[in-house]
């Protein structure tokens, strides 16, 4: 299910990329900075740096949220609502993964930007082996212990799961 939104061609070359993982979050912007300021040697354009983005999987219900002591009611979508739900993941997904290409083509990075829908700890990791990525750059959101522990996170995951090496980039406090 996966949509290379702008042909990258590094798996095919054999050269191994860096892939930075983004997302509309201020901390996966300042994990492509850090990126962008500090391994701007090691890319090039034969081996330039995938910008990558998971698209949520379409919804397979709708819980309409009600007031205590009534009952909730789940809908399921319909076609046509599923279909323009995809449509503006996508048309979102290709604006930041632009924007991103045009920092980077700003600061002279080569780039190429890749798109999955899915999950995205999973789709991630699923395009670290689709690419044969040589390093993985996220972002930390900096959620607390436990807001982490009750939803999960995804930098955690593809430290446990990606076939590669995985370089979280934590954003200064400001004090």
């Amino acid at each position: 299910m996966g949509e290379v939104v702008d042909n990258g061609g590094a798996a095919e070359s054999g050269e191994k990329p860096v892939m930075v993982a983004v997302d509309e979050s201020e901390c996966s912007h300042y994990a492509l900075m850090w990126v962008i300021d500090n391994l701007k040697e090691s890319i090039n354009t034969n081996s330039p740096l995938l910008i990558f983005m998971a698209q949520p999987p379409p919804a397979n219900n709708i819980t309409f949220a009600a007031s205590l002591g009534a009952a909730r009611m789940y809908c399921p979508p319909t076609p046509e609502f599923t279909n323009n739900m995809q449509e503006n993941h996508r048309k979102l997904t290709t604006a930041l993964l632009e924007r991103a290409k045009d920092i980077c083509a700003s600061h002279g990075v080569t780039s190429k930007t890749v798109t999955e829908i899915g999950d995205a700890k999973t789709a991630i990791c699923a395009a670290v082996l689709k690419h044969n990525v040589k390093l993985l750059v996220l972002g930390e959101r900096g959620l607390g212990k436990i807001k982490r522990a009750i939803l999960g996170s995804v930098s955690n995951y593809c430290v446990q799961n990606a076939k590669c090496p995985v370089l979280v980039v934590k954003k200064p406090q400001v004090v």
